[in-house]
């Protein structure tokens, strides 16, 4: 009988794993491993290293109850791997398998190394499919390679038919495919706002804050209040929580921004969906078996299900079919460098403090936030797609660069030139004005459109269409802004360029 070495990463806590499915009690043993590699390729959030290293111990004691045989490297053990190669090399030595069996990893580079891990062991190791999406990376590149134009939107639908999700017969549910538009609102002061679920650290957890406070220090961001799941039965209480009391309100106000206000409707799902603490599919069928018993409009469930099996998928899909050439592409050859700000949250810009500062002390940030505060600032600001990249990848939790790189490089910096998206999500003021109640506190004024005193997104926002003229002035989504621009005086285009070369020379 084969005696297989199962080798788990972080990202992968599922017992649904395709390298522990066929899981043999008796003779198998799953090797888990905190290394520093992992750790510090990016100097990550110590919110995000303290999550992933309790989820895993947990994850590891589950399987140990559950009767297997588990070796789990902590970061301070002694005989310890820097690198989940240096660890598989050891644990090899130490348990003499036949065989190590792996689900591919969701990063590139990992995905590059494991490839070379059967030299480097001298065993027979086996990459599985990450069977965990709903879409095999084959399935999408054949499903790519054959449109002739390829857009979310029509992945998205061949998705709904696929998976049955909202669906009649063969007819979305409403007659839509798409019910975005009911999906805007701005948030007002008075709207009631559910409270989040949390958790009080136990001692596996707390033996982990205290490890990464200790090692990593001096990494962005604040260890405490710790209030993440790291269960599975607790990422379940999270999902239950969500579609109770906020998914009901959540399609209406998706895209809105409130002072002081962190999560609002949103599910905080994402982190336990990238680490395998959930799967895709049981997500989606509670949501919509919430739309079928009434609970849930069909707005709000539509609306959070082609997050799940549209844009998830679809940036996947897209990471994999165009790496590892994809992380290198600035359609705008933008230069600039990433302000100080980003990591003190110390600028007058009210927006931007209120979301680098909730980044600092939650590791968290939603998707109106991410894209159009931080990285429609980058953008407008003219800083290198690299640099913008980094930083989301080091300061959220849910950040892996299968999900992170497209998201960033391609809808917020639209530095692939339009293969994710099919524009720059640019804008001035006026649009975080109406999604938001942050100009209202600021020093800036949103109304202004000139001077020291005007939102720095009102002149920013002409001055990147402005140099970006030749990459975009065809875009037909930009169109409107091309004419209102082809009116501007020559004395306003150069108080654009003033105010800009101005502020931007501040930073």
């Amino acid at each position: 009988m084969l005696k297989t070495l199962r080798f788990i990463l972080g990202d992968q806590l599922s017992r649904e794993l395709a390298s522990l499915r066929d899981i043999d009690a008796g003779t198998d043993v799953v090797l888990m491993a905190e290394v520093m590699d992992e750790a510090t390729y990016v100097r990550h959030h110590k919110k995000k290293i303290a999550f992933v290293f309790s989820a895993m111990r947990h994850f590891a004691t589950e399987l140990q109850d559950r009767g297997y045989q588990v070796d789990y490297r902590r970061l301070d053990d002694r005989q310890y791997g820097k690198s989940l190669r240096a660890t598989l090399v050891q644990a090899v030595k130490r348990h003499r398998p036949d065989r190590v069996v792996v689900t591919e990893p969701g990063e590139w580079r990992l995905l590059t190394d494991m490839r070379d891990w059967q030299s480097a062991c001298g065993r027979p190791v086996e990459i599985r499919d990450d069977d965990r999406f709903l879409c095999a990376r084959k399935q999408f590149n054949d499903w790519f390679d054959a449109q002739k134009q390829p857009r979310m939107e029509y992945f998205y639908r061949q998705m709904r038919r696929q998976t049955g999700y909202l669906m009649v017969a063969d007819k979305p549910a409403g007659g839509r495919w798409n019910f975005d538009t009911e999906n805007r609102n701005p948030l007002k002061d008075n709207v009631e706002l559910p409270a989040i679920k949390q958790f009080r650290p136990d001692a596996i957890t707390a033996d982990v804050l205290t490890l990464v406070d200790e090692r990593f220090a001096d990494h962005f961001g604040e260890l405490t209040p710790f209030r993440f799941a790291v269960t599975r039965s607790q990422a379940l209480a999270v999902l239950r929580h969500f579609i109770a009391n906020a998914l009901p309100r959540f399609g209406d106000y998706q895209d809105a921004m409130l002072q002081d206000e962190r999560f609002l409707f949103h599910s905080i799902l994402s982190l336990y969906l990238n680490i395998g603490l959930l799967t895709p599919r049981e997500v989606c069928d509670r949501v919509e078996n919430a739309y079928q018993s009434g609970h849930v409009p069909l707005n709000c469930a539509e609306g959070f299900i082609r997050q799940i099996i549209g844009w998830r998928e679809y940036v996947r899909g897209i990471y994999f079919h165009e790496m590892p050439d994809y992380a290198d592409n600035n359609y705008f050859s933008a230069q600039g460098k990433l302000p100080v700000f980003y990591w003190t949250g110390e600028t007058d810009m009210n927006c931007l403090h209120q979301v680098i500062s909730q980044t600092r002390d939650e590791a968290y940030a939603h998707h109106i936030q991410r894209l159009m505060i931080t990285g429609n600032f980058a953008m407008l600001a003219g800083v290198a797609p690299g640099e913008i990249h980094d930083w989301y990848l080091r300061v959220y939790a849910d950040a892996y660069e299968w999900v992170e790189l497209p998201n960033t490089l391609g809808m917020s910096q639209f530095a692939d030139g339009g293969l994710l998206g099919s524009k720059p999500y640019a804008a001035g003021g006026n649009y975080i004005n109406k999604m938001s109640n942050y100009c209202q506190h600021c020093r800036y004024k949103v109304s202004a459109k000139s001077g020291p005193d005007a939102c720095p997104f009102n002149y920013l926002y002409w001055d990147f269409l402005i140099r970006n003229r030749d990459q975009l002035e065809h875009n037909r989504r930009l169109a409107f802004p091309y004419k209102h621009l082809a009116r501007m005086s020559e004395e306003r285009i150069a108080q654009i360029h003033r105010d800009s070369r101005r502020f931007l020379q501040s930073l």
